[in-house]
């Protein structure tokens, strides 16, 4: 390497470069400044050899290998394991921002081929979800569901709620079942048909798990089988079950979360007969002081080997904040948090469940629909203004 070719080395080492597109600069940057350093290097190997009186001759081959070198992705991360939501969302273009649209025809004139969410609007006056309820379909078309019309369920004491909840609609999106008192309420979105099953009990909630619909509320839980309706009941409840990942298979494990602060515990059970099969604390994780979560609310949601439940926990500010967790589900360790705050409605940020990317769709309340990222941090809007009980499929 002679003298010229020592100062076109250090001139590009030390050039200033000012760019238009920093991240496709810099990573052109780095990658020459790879070039330039293994340069240098060869460079200081030949003075040596030269000081110490060996010869060599340095020749390119003839034909040199083609480089292959692509450039490193660029992967978004946060700083820790838990992230506070912005004051601020952007709202990109997104599937389910139309779900609050009015509906424009009947189910039974036009069935779904994949139903993307359900979609029950709150009584302008007395804040209760009795109206239609609207289904909004894989082609961006919104349904009123017009074959039925679930009423809201009820407990022992006379307690009602609305009958669309989070879950009653199928992961694939193409049937819902709604709980009713003494019966369960099965709607084929795709053939708008509707099959009712016989059951015993004031049933407020449903779960669906592989080839079945786990329906429930007054301490007992019923299994039916999708395809022929028949039911066995199950050693299982609905208020701690977490809705299994619809990738698992039939027999997956069922898995609960339960209790307050020290004592919470993760619990699976068999998939036929609910039998316990393992148990553990769940733990705070990588958590910094003073975070920790104090209970669970809503329905969890398995995707893989990660669970994601809405939670009331300690933050930097008080005991009590709002915000959502993502566990180990193997370990019961808390992996990640989204601190949500203070200034909320109680309750506020129920967790619908996971979309195909990894991220949890959650509520929030006074808003609308949001999309959290857990291992990138990011947060994003997905629907503004969404007055009403929600049901997403998987």
């Amino acid at each position: 390497m002679n003298e010229q070719d020592l100062r076109q080395l250090l001139t590009v080492s030390v050039e200033d470069v000012r760019p238009s597109h920093p991240a496709v600069t810099g990573w052109e940057r780095a990658r020459r400044t790879r070039r330039t350093r293994r340069a240098v290097g060869a460079v200081a190997v030949a003075v040596v050899l030269i000081g110490g009186g060996t010869v060599a001759a340095l020749r390119p081959p003839a034909n040199p290998p083609p480089d292959h070198s692509v450039a490193p992705t660029v992967v978004p991360n946060h700083a820790g394991p838990v992230v506070r939501a912005p004051a601020e969302l952007t709202f990109p273009p997104d599937p389910l921002a139309r779900l609050g649209d009015p509906a424009t025809v009947p189910l039974s004139a036009r069935p779904v081929k994949r139903a993307l969410a359900l979609f029950q609007p709150f009584h302008s006056e007395e804040y209760r979800a009795d109206g239609p309820v609207r289904v909004l379909g894989d082609d961006g078309v919104v349904r009123s569901l017009d074959v039925v019309t679930p009423a809201p369920t009820r407990d022992e004491g006379g307690n009602q709620a609305p009958a669309l909840k989070s879950g009653v609609l199928s992961p694939d999106g193409r049937s819902a079942a709604f709980a009713q008192t003494n019966e369960l309420i099965m709607v084929d979105l795709t053939t708008a048909t509707v099959r009712r099953i016989p059951l015993d009990g004031y049933l407020e909630m449903v779960v669906w798990a592989g080839d079945r619909v786990l329906v429930g509320g007054d301490g007992r839980t019923y299994a039916v089988d999708r395809a022929s309706g028949a039911a066995s009941q199950l050693n299982v409840s609905l208020w701690d079950l977490v809705a299994p990942d619809p990738a698992a298979g039939r027999e997956a494990a069922l898995v609960e979360v339960s209790g307050m602060r020290d004592n919470l515990t993760l619990r699976s059970r068999t998939a036929r007969e609910g039998t316990v099969r393992s148990e553990q604390k769940v733990t705070g994780g990588p958590l910094p002081v003073p975070y920790q979560v104090n209970e669970f609310y809503g329905r969890g949601w398995l995707h893989g080997e990660r669970l994601a439940r809405s939670a009331w926990i300690t933050n930097s500010e008080i005991d009590g904040a709002e915000g959502v967790a993502v566990l180990d589900a193997r370990t019961g360790a808390v992996a990640h948090v989204l601190d949500l705050g203070r200034d909320r409605w109680k309750g506020c940020c129920e967790v619908l469940g996971w979309d195909n990317r990894g991220a949890v769709l959650l509520r929030l309340q006074p808003g609308g629909l949001v999309r959290w990222h857990p291992e990138t941090g990011e947060v994003t809007g997905v629907v503004r203004e969404l007055t009403g009980m929600v049901a997403l499929a998987g």
